[in-house]
């Protein structure tokens, strides 16, 4: 076999190398672009929208297993409150029970507006900011968080929207 032959047959071998990498790579593509469409962002939205109404609009009934089933349930939860008040974890957001279900609390309604959502390019997590009425009394009186930021993640676990962390605040304009 001559030199000449022997580039040519190099040149081949590179050509069908390169072929067969590309096809692996467009296989490889294809799978992920697959499995990206399975992710339906209209039905997550639907799904953590209403997570994200649950963990406030619970209160008007007083249902606590709908707010402990779009709640996570660890010691990693993190609540920030307005004014100085930080909840960590579950046991210490646990505390507040009484309150809400004390009958001297009444939720009368709540609003929220200017709803974003967003989520991780894996759909597993997402974060969400909007505004606040909570609309609430304690013995009669007014108890209400109004005009208020609220932000939040929430965590895609076993099927289900969890809420990691919510921050509220108010607006000093």
């Amino acid at each position: 076999m001559n030199r000449t032959s022997i580039l040519f047959l190099g040149l081949i071998l590179i050509i069908l190398f390169s072929v067969a990498f590309s096809f692996v790579l467009c296989r490889i593509t294809d799978i992920c672009s697959r499995e990206k469409d399975m992710f339906n962002k209209e039905e997550e939205l639907i799904a953590v929208e209403k997570a994200i109404r649950s963990s406030i609009g619970w209160a008007k009934d007083k249902d606590l297993n709908v707010l402990y089933n779009v709640i996570a349930n660890d010691s990693n939860y993190t609540e920030i409150q307005p004014g100085d008040r930080v909840v960590r974890g579950i046991d210490q957001f646990k505390e507040s029970e009484a309150f809400f279900m004390d009958d001297n609390f009444k939720a009368v309604k709540y609003e929220i507006w200017d709803l974003r959502i967003n989520f991780s390019k894996d759909g597993k997590v997402a974060w969400w900011y909007c505004m606040l009425n909570d609309i609430n009394t304690w013995k009669g009186k007014p108890a209400s968080w109004e005009n208020v930021r609220w932000t939040g993640v929430l965590e895609k676990r076993d099927g289900n929207w969890v809420i990691c962390q919510m921050h509220f605040s108010n607006a000093k304009e």
